[in-house]
């Protein structure tokens, strides 16, 4: 029997976490295999009363109190943590975003890519299943391939296609990682609290030889929220500074830790662009539609 640890974390987005559990529910009823499924959620201080209506749901869900500061990295880790510490020795840990809504297929493709990683590979991997806004049905998050290591980094954004891709670094919004993988690489990164916990993770994997694979198909539906990361000339100097360092902004500590890690090369571009686009606005604009 597969045991699987599922994680997620939450904060204030009760709908939004109500409906990725049901659409989970409701496709791994559908999924073939004997499967065991244990659910962490860490409960980073909701204030909207999502914590009593998951138990009240899902009354299997393991709901865990965070410290109210965790964000994404820091919420994902502690439920990792967690599922870590009990007394089953999970064979896969599936991480999802709380604001994914599944397909009743998701798990199957993920298996079928796990079964594709064995087959070709000879070794167990890390799979992304790919999400895509509902309303516009276009590519939202997924796995990356790095087609460029010069001063500044090309990559692309893979279209899942009918047979397992091989990326450079994936979203977590839906991506399961193996056991063997987390014996050989840890979890995510101490140093993330929200933002480049996923890509830094996937990234170590790749360089590892860990195949990171996009699975075949969507697995879900998921509205791509990161927006423009800086904000425009008409904010105020001391506001977009204030956003270079927010851990929702720019999260520049994180940032520099995560392009020093990775990008040892291209870190002088890429630091030059976080204050050009922070202190030069109108620049930036212009540099990014040109």
């Amino acid at each position: 029997m597969d045991k699987i640890a599922v994680l997620l974390t939450c904060y204030n987005r009760r709908n939004k976490t109500i409906s990725c559990l049901k659409s989970f529910y409701a496709a791994v009823g559908l999924s073939n295999g004997d499967r065991e499924f244990d659910v962490f959620l860490v409960d980073d201080g909701c204030t909207d009363g999502t914590p009593d209506v998951v138990k009240a749901l899902f009354s299997q869900v393991n709901v865990i109190a965070g410290t109210g500061n965790l964000f994404w990295s820091g919420g994902m880790r502690f439920a990792w943590k967690t599922a870590l510490s009990q007394e089953k020795d999970y064979d896969f840990f599936l991480l999802l975003n709380d604001d994914v809504e599944l397909v009743e297929t998701f798990l199957n493709d993920l298996f079928l890519t796990h079964d594709y990683c064995l087959r070709e590979y000879h070794k167990p991997g890390i799979y992304v299943s790919s999400t895509k806004d509902k309303a516009t049905s276009e590519i939202s998050y997924g796995g990356t391939l790095i087609t460029h290591w010069g001063i500044r980094i090309k990559s692309v954004l893979i279209q899942p296609a009918d047979v397992p891709i091989a990326c450079t670094m994936a979203n977590a919004n839906i991506l399961m990682v193996t056991k063997s993988v987390v014996d050989k690489i840890g979890i995510l990164d101490e140093n993330y609290v929200h933002q480049f916990g996923d890509y830094d993770y996937t990234l170590v994997a790749s360089k590892n030889e860990i195949p990171v694979l996009v699975c075949p198909g969507f697995g879900g539906y998921c509205s791509d929220d990161h927006g423009n990361s800086w904000l425009a000339s008409d904010a105020p100097l001391k506001q977009r500074i204030k956003y270079l360092y927010s851990t929702l902004g720019l999260s520049y500590k994180e940032q520099i830790y995560y392009l020093k890690k990775n990008f040892r090369y291209q870190f002088p571009y890429y630091f030059t662009m976080l204050w050009v686009k922070t202190m030069f606005p109108v620049f930036w604009t212009k540099y990014k539609k040109a």
